[in-house]
């Protein structure tokens, strides 16, 4: 049978239009791995929240590339194992091209592992220790410091500026909180200041065991590596045996709800943060604007942090796009076009990645909490430890 030319253009035509169409609604995927419920579900709204204005504002960037953009949010309760099935989740996704998370060390390191084979792009905006990037696993970079930075950081601080002598260490058993009290331990020790205990407790409620003994050796400062929310029932409840020594933690103490919980406890308190305050980054100041407007609470360091690393894993896709010749790129593109990338015009400065996945070079806040009001108290540069 012989199609007439006229019917064969038009279906040439039709067929071209339905092409053009498919291509104009392509969908890629970014996805957050983070707590949204929970105790610490502050501080994972936070990088849902933060990615998500940055995937907005990405949006007609790869509208012009014929692409829709879109956020797909999984909650990972803070749980290793809630994680890991969530990055099974998205690994079985093939439009999710990358991840922004997790928040907490403990559920970034199995999780991250979980997408290596499916090659998705981790891109981590939180999470210290020092296994995240120690494993040398290509999809996984971020854009914060290291324990090995923090930590000593941290050390600093308790020997230089509170002259601390004697130290009391507590962790909460975590990757994140053993692994940062464990820097500060080798630090001090460097500096000459002796380490009374460095113990672990998951306790949430009642420390008064530990704070007995706290009272007995009269440590000169605490260190406790954990997350506000057991920290804050510390705090409370060390204030109220009427115990004023200065304690000291990580960034997992970077939250408004801190103070909350500990009440007149949030007093004599100092962490360093990976994070920075919105205060601290003068270019953060219209983003401050946008996330009031859209989620109608003030963004916190968690959230400026978030959205830079979205940032970074939107341009690492949007660049493996344009070079795939503006098509949907694999995860095998996207993966090296973000760890390849330079990223400059971030809230929290330029970003470039060394071979391991840590950033070259970020910046440390120590901020210091007195009378329930947070404010900065230092910043310092800092490198990996591992280059």
């Amino acid at each position: 049978m012989t199609v007439p030319p006229r019917i064969s253009l038009l279906a040439a035509l039709l067929l071209g239009s339905l092409s053009v169409s498919a291509q104009a609604q392509a969908t890629v995927k970014i996805a957050t791995l983070s707590p949204l419920s929970g105790s610490i579900s502050n501080l994972g709204i936070q990088v849902r929240n933060g990615t998500q204005l940055a995937v907005t504002e990405f949006a007609p960037a790869f509208s012009k590339l014929g692409l829709k953009v879109q956020l797909v949010a999984f909650d990972d309760q803070a749980d290793p194992a809630t994680g890991t099935a969530a990055a099974r989740k998205i690994a079985a996704d093939r439009q999710i091209l990358a991840v922004v998370g997790a928040l907490n060390s403990g559920v970034t390191i199995p999780a991250s592992a979980a997408l290596q084979a499916s090659h998705v792009a981790v891109v981590n905006s939180a999470s210290t220790a020092n296994q995240v990037t120690d494993r040398g696993l290509r999809n996984v970079s971020r854009i914060v410091p290291r324990d090995d930075a923090q930590g000593p950081a941290g050390a600093s601080f308790i020997a230089g500026t509170l002259k601390a002598r004697k130290v009391y260490i507590l962790n909460d058993k975590t990757a994140y909180g053993e692994g940062l009290a464990n820097e500060v331990g080798k630090t001090l020790k460097t500096r000459g200041v002796k380490v009374i205990v460095n113990e672990g407790t998951e306790e949430k409620s009642d420390f008064s065991s530990v704070i007995a003994k706290i009272k007995l050796q009269k440590p000169d400062a605490i260190y406790f590596g954990g997350v506000y929310n057991q920290v804050g029932v510390f705090l409370r409840q060390l204030r109220g045996a009427g115990l004023a020594t200065p304690v000291v933690g990580g960034d997992g103490l970077d939250s408004s709800e801190l103070s909350t919980i500990a009440g007149a406890g949030a007093n004599n308190v100092y962490f360093t943060t990976v994070s920075a305050p919105v205060e601290a980054l003068p270019a953060a100041k219209a983003f401050a604007a946008r996330y009031q407007k859209a989620f109608k609470t003030a963004p916190q360091g968690f959230a400026v942090f978030a959205y830079d690393a979205a940032r970074v894993a939107l341009q690492g896709v949007l660049s493996a796009a344009k070079a795939n010749g503006g098509r949907v790129p694999s995860r095998e593109q996207v993966e090296k076009a973000v760890r390849a990338g330079t990223y400059t015009g971030l809230l929290s400065g330029t970003v470039k990645f060394n071979a391991a996945g840590d950033r070259q070079s970020a910046r440390l806040y120590v901020m210091k909490v007195m009378k329930g009001r947070t404010t900065l108290s230092t910043s310092l540069t800092v490198k990996p430890g591992r280059q």
